[in-house]
């Protein structure tokens, strides 16, 4: 008798098995006794028939509690009525590990009260699904950015310089040193893009703000690609590729995951049609303008999440806001060719309320105007004279951008809140062991 995963239930139909389970919930009558269970693959139902059992074996199905670990033996059958597909008619069961009192019981709990047992709250059906499809966007990610040429460099953690100032950074003492806690990878990324042509980093970011929105958090992870000898509507088009790639990929490999959680694939089809819309942020202004919902917007301002959610439901897919005012955004952005109020960048915008989703932009290559930048943001030139020097030595045109991993998967999974989406890394302002 060979021991399975319950994901590997449709190979053994009609076949007896042994699984190492857990005991989700379970209800009875009195001559069958139905345990959802799990395993960390997938969740099925497990039936245990009065009559074809011993009497131990019914009264343990009848006694055993939520969360308890368990060894169940039995045979394989389809079962259409589930999401999964296939249930298990259980003839032994072993206790392995006992659970009495689980705080997480089969009710509404609040949010707070789930965030102070997220290390149990993973084990939930939504968490489980959430998890999974963030591992194949993680998956996908890898394959897409291998396929298209690039490299991984890894980004330190503790930086000695910001990228976009220090006000937001967490500071620490690096033995005689200033140090911070990464920001982003981007600078760095910027030196490999000069030595391999296309890189990516994929690793921790840390913000030292206090948020409690969905648009936020305190440490996430992010992707950044930078690219040589590439303009920014060739970074685009590269964009677009790579998110349409990602939900592809959950589309063909988290159908499962997707059914848990009533995500409607057909919403998700449509992001994978290329190309996605393009405006200008002086087009986005008149938009927001002409709509009447925002008097009080005029230009220069960055946009919210009631502007960024307006503008890309106005297209009903992920829209390119292309151009920003230079006064709200980073130094590094290489500034427009004819006006100098704007600097060419990029922010992609998600539909369904879940705002942006990627940064990016062109760089400076003149190192005048980035050494006049760096002053104006109040920097210390010497903390980036490292970064002066990609200029000085054979500099070319080269883009990059960013992902936040977590918001792209509150958005795909469908999830209201990045905070009920993503259990782990720290959440808000709370600190764990």
């Amino acid at each position: 008798m060979e021991t399975i995963s319950i994901i590997d239930a449709s190979k053994h139909v009609d076949e007896e098995v042994r699984i190492g389970v857990w005991l989700t919930n379970k209800r009875s009558s009195g001559k069958i006794a139905f345990l959802q269970l799990r395993d960390g693959t997938a969740f099925f139902q497990g039936v245990v028939v009065k009559s074809n059992v011993s009497a131990a074996v019914f009264a343990l199905a009848k006694e055993v509690r939520q969360e308890e670990s368990l060894y169940v033996t039995g045979t394989i059958h389809q079962d259409k009525r589930s999401h999964f597909g296939y249930e298990i008619e259980i003839s032994e069961i072993e206790e392995v590990g006992a659970s009495e009192d689980y705080p997480i019981t089969p009710k509404e709990h609040g949010v707070d009260f789930l965030m102070d047992h997220r290390h149990l709250w993973l084990r939930s059906k939504r968490q489980f699904a959430v998890m999974q499809i963030r591992n194949e966007i993680i998956r996908a990610t890898y394959e897409f950015f291998n396929k298209e040429g690039f490299i991984k460099i890894d980004a330190p953690i503790l930086t000695g310089s910001a990228p976009e100032g220090t006000t937001e950074l967490f500071h620490t003492k690096y033995f005689d040193k200033d140090a911070y806690l990464s920001q982003s990878g981007q600078l760095y990324e910027e030196a490999g893009a000069m030595a391999y042509g296309k890189v990516f980093s994929f690793g921790p970011t840390f913000r030292a703000e206090k948020s409690k929105t969905r648009r936020h958090l305190i440490e996430f992870w992010m992707i950044e690609p930078e690219m040589a000898f590439m303009h920014q509507e060739q970074s685009l088009e590269v964009q677009e590729r790579y998110i349409a790639f990602l939900v592809q990929s959950v589309l063909d490999n988290c159908q499962y995951e997707l059914k848990l959680l009533e995500r409607d694939p057909e919403v998700l089809r449509r992001y994978t049609e290329l190309p996605y819309p393009r405006i200008s942020y002086d087009e986005a202004i008149q938009l927001l303008t002409d709509s009447g919902e925002f008097p009080d917007v005029k230009w220069g301002d960055d946009f919210g999440s009631p502007e960024e959610t307006f503008l890309a439901e106005h297209f009903s897919k992920p829209v390119f806001v292309v151009n920003y005012p230079k006064a709200i955004k980073p130094f590094y952005m290489k500034p427009h060719p004819t006006r100098t109020d704007v600097v060419i960048c990029a922010d992609l915008l998600a539909p369904e309320g879940y705002g942006e989703i990627i940064g990016g932009s062109e760089r400076a290559t003149d190192v005048r105007y980035l050494t006049e930048q760096i002053k104006k943001a109040g920097l210390d030139e010497k903390d980036y004279e490292w970064y002066l020097d990609l200029r000085r030595y054979g500099s070319v045109p080269h883009s990059g951008f960013g992902l936040g991993l977590e918001r792209a998967v509150t958005w795909i999974t469908g999830e209201e809140h990045i905070r009920e989406a993503i259990p782990f890394p720290r959440l808000l302002n709370r600190i764990y062991p």
